[in-house]
């Protein structure tokens, strides 16, 4: 809902003595239903966008958020002119000026007018870089793994396309120089950090550059062996279980996991797990029994039993 007032606290809509983790929670909740992505043509959402992300680059770092509510700051992150008295101005010579707080004229009114002028005229020299924006941004895992490309919206409404580099990294910062606040008296621009959150996989999970997972097998592949369909980040592949292979014993397909900056890959370690038909099976009972008794194998033997 678009708000009139340029307080961030009411644009996000959370009280002055929210946490930290209630500001984000609303701001994320505001900014899914306002992103431009989601409102095309609709002006008045790209406009509430704005003020949004603005208003949660104040409230979101903890010591611009301290000094927005001490007025040092305003609501765009601009320093506020602090007031200022005139003192010693008989003696001091032409552009070189002397004065320092709440020292001076006993006039509140005279001494506003010298606090103005030291204001406008110490800024004609004042040179300030401009801030970093910072954005967040959820990836999937196979994107983050082999790499990509995806279109992002600044708080500006300015839509660029960006790569997601291959074996990207959760928490990962993607900086885009130049994209960021605007700086003071000709000082460079800001830059944008996009900082990555990648999606949990169904099945895989990475260590390092590596990507593990459990790869179920029938009871008939662990005993006699065979070809099997192994999935990785960079397609499925076709691997060997040997013969009287058991549930814990690792595959290990090479090359096919995570992206390297130096173009190699990780490796991907599959861990078979033997799962039995959903129905039992009376032909493969009465086999397992005949086995059982005949053979006297104990897996467990060395355990106390």
């Amino acid at each position: 809902m678009p708000t009139s007032s340029s307080d961030p606290y009411d644009i996000i809509g959370v009280r002055r003595d929210a946490s930290q983790n209630d500001i984000q929670a609303a701001y994320r909740r505001r900014a899914k239903k306002l992103h431009p992505d989601l409102n095309p043509g609709n002006k008045q959402a790209e406009q509430d966008f704005k003020n949004l992300s603005a208003a949660y680059e104040i409230l979101r770092d903890e010591e611009k958020r301290r000094r927005f509510d001490n007025g040092e700051i305003d609501a765009t992150g601009a320093e506020k002119p602090q007031r200022r008295y005139y003192r010693d101005f008989a003696d001091a010579g032409a552009g070189d000026f002397s004065y320092e707080n709440g020292k001076g004229f006993a006039d509140p009114g005279e001494a506003d007018i010298f606090a103005e002028f030291f204001s406008r005229r110490g800024r004609r020299n004042f040179r300030m870089p401009g801030a970093d924006l910072r954005y967040s941004m959820e990836i999937d895992f196979i994107e983050a793994i082999n790499g990509g490309t995806r279109q992002v919206t600044l708080s500006d409404g300015q839509t660029l396309e960006i790569r997601i580099p291959p074996g990207a990294r959760d928490g990962q910062i993607l900086r885009l120089r130049g994209k960021g606040g605007a700086g003071e008296g000709g000082a460079e621009t800001g830059d944008a950090l996009i900082e990555l959150h990648v999606r949990p996989h169904p099945f895989f999970r990475r260590e390092g550059d590596d990507i593990r997972l459990d790869l179920p097998i029938t009871l008939g592949e662990a005993v006699l062996g065979g070809k099997v369909t192994v999935p990785t980040p960079a397609g499925p592949v076709l691997a060997i279980v040997p013969e009287n292979s058991s549930s814990g014993k690792t595959l290990r397909v090479k090359g096919k996991g995570a992206a390297r900056r130096n173009g190699t890959r990780g490796d991907v370690y599959a861990t078979l797990k033997i799962v039995l038909p959903e129905r039992p099976d009376t032909e493969l009972k009465a086999f397992v029994a005949g086995w059982s008794a005949s053979k006297g194998y104990n897996p467990r033997q060395g355990m106390g039993e």
